[in-house]
């Protein structure tokens, strides 16, 4: 029976903290503890750092982990609790990866004065799911986003990080049904 050594944080002092926790979340078997560590970092000496390092983890990680919260925390010199407060006030941040493909709809003023309401009773309906839900099957998460930056050409939205500007109900039933068809060629 092999007895492999692991490195315990609360034995090495590393539970309180700072440059040496990091350095041994860096050396992690977890790739997300180890990308975490060299995302904070990089941005850890930054005046506002929290939101820019958030957005980079989440950016190559697709959500930000659950464990990566107390490297952050320990890396600014705020609370746990201060981290996930900020984590969860903001809807584009997610504690878990998105299940299947990630729609997007846009509901800041411009599109809502577009028509973004209807597209969003429409994508309800069609997924059989709310927003900030996954469908039933799984194969898709629909998520509000509060701006695009297609402001003049909305209603929008985003399909697996790529924009779509001026869709309609129609126009989202065809986007849906190429990605699903591409999704598809690529598995055979």
């Amino acid at each position: 029976m092999s007895h492999e050594a692991k490195i315990d944080l609360a034995s090495t002092g590393g539970a309180r903290g700072g440059k040496l926790a990091l350095d041994i979340a860096a050396q992690s078997c977890s790739p997300a503890a180890a990308a975490a560590a060299r995302i904070i970092q990089t941005h850890q000496d930054r005046p506002g750092a929290l939101l820019p390092m958030l957005h980079a983890i989440q950016d190559e990680l697709g959500h930000i982990p659950e464990d990566s919260i107390a490297l952050i925390a320990a890396a600014l010199q705020r609370s746990r609790a201060e981290v996930y407060g900020v984590i969860t006030f903001y809807p584009h941040f997610r504690l878990q990866p998105v299940q299947g493909r990630h729609l997007e709809i846009c509901r800041a003023e411009a599109c809502q004065a577009r028509g973004a309401q209807i597209l969003i009773d429409h994508a309800q309906r069609t997924l059989g799911c709310g927003l900030g839900q996954t469908s039933a099957d799984g194969s898709i998460t629909a998520d509000p986003v509060y701006c695009l930056g297609l402001c003049a050409q909305g209603p929008a939205v985003m399909l697996d990080g790529q924009p779509h500007a001026h869709v309609t109900p129609a126009r989202l039933d065809t986007l849906l049904a190429e990605d699903a068809t591409l999704a598809s060629e690529e598995v055979r």
